[in-house]
């Protein structure tokens, strides 16, 4: 886990619940997918590969 760069451009994931309390948010960097909390943007995020990034959401559309 790391701070997160200042330069990436996150995004609510379409997953997130509509109230805006169960939110995750996205941003794409050159080699990894950061992933974080949008309710508490100062705790860290989290990296995935690119790769694995795209089995998740390909799981996740399956259920």
């Amino acid at each position: 886990m790391s701070k997160s760069p200042s330069y990436l451009a996150w995004f609510k994931s379409s997953y997130s619940g509509s109230q805006g309390d169960d939110c995750v948010e996205v941003a794409v960097a050159e080699q990894t997918v950061r992933v974080r909390d949008s309710k508490d943007v100062s705790r860290p995020d989290f990296a995935v590969s690119r790769d694995g990034w795209g089995r998740f959401v390909r799981f996740a559309s399956e259920c």
